[in-house]
């Protein structure tokens, strides 16, 4: 086994509920698995493929009175996906809570891109990201309970052309993500996608911030805040549903001149 586990600061778990994030050091899911132990969530689970910032991720969250476990797997090794997921659920005995939050920002140029960077940020992004979160969906389907929260983003609702291949991948994944939440529907399974805009984090630090940029703290408190309800899609910041409501229905040719 890959796994690691470390214990809370002071004692055992608050109590046992249980959190998966797949993705184990994004900001984004880091900020929802916090927002979570705050309405008293306590058994974490980070799986991802960077030992040191796993590590690093797992001690801040255990001296948050959390107890943590990581499980190492690459989001770009899908021959791998079956067997750390299942490592993962067995660690904690199932989850309550998964947060599938991987994605690789690049490709910029679009056309002109790297062809290698492009089919990495496409591997990733809908592929890697696809498999673990159909992995991850069974076993909540198997344990008859459970949310899949899956961090999409408002690329993927039109792709513009210069973030073509990223808005592509998250467009793909996004599609999965409702498709599969209609298959599990009266199962006990719900699944949540997240469709934020420009968030400031490591993965889009020097670009130009867009207009609505949030923070991840933000994508969390609306996240945590769409869990008490029964939507299936939460946009943030929230306005941006109606702003895509237009930007959807635009002709290509209006659209492709704008300045997004």
């Amino acid at each position: 086994m890959n796994g690691r586990h470390v214990p809370p600061a002071g004692g055992l778990s608050r109590n046992g509920r249980r959190i998966l994030l797949v993705g184990g050091s994004s900001e984004i899911g880091l900020s929802i698995v916090r927002r979570l132990a705050d309405d008293g969530h306590g058994a974490v689970c980070l799986l991802g493929r960077d030992r040191e910032r796993l590590d690093a991720a797992a001690t801040r969250l255990a001296h948050g009175g959390e107890a943590v476990s990581v499980v190492l797997a690459d989001a770009d090794e899908p021959g791998s996906h079956e067997r750390a997921v299942a490592e993962a659920f067995a660690v904690t005995g199932g989850f309550d809570v998964v947060i599938v939050a991987i994605g690789r920002l690049g490709a910029q140029a679009g056309l002109d891109a790297d062809p290698a960077e492009a089919a990495e940020v496409m591997r990733v992004t809908f592929l890697g990201a696809g498999s673990l979160m159909l992995h991850c969906l069974r076993r909540l389907r198997d344990q008859g309970h459970g949310t899949l929260i899956v961090l999409s983003s408002v690329a993927g609702e039109r792709p513009r052309a210069a973030n073509a291949v990223y808005g592509a991948a998250k467009a793909g994944l996004d599609a999965l993500a409702q498709g599969l939440g209609d298959a599990v529907a009266g199962t006990g399974v719900r699944v949540l996608v997240v469709r934020p805009g420009f968030v400031r984090t490591r993965m889009t630090a020097g670009l130009p911030a867009a207009p609505m940029s949030v923070a991840p703290e933000q994508v969390a408190d609306a996240t945590v805040k769409a869990l008490g309800g029964r939507a299936h899609t939460v946009w943030v910041p929230g306005r941006l549903r109606f702003v895509f409501a237009v930007l959807r229905h635009l002709p290509r040719s209006i659209f492709r001149r704008l300045a997004l």
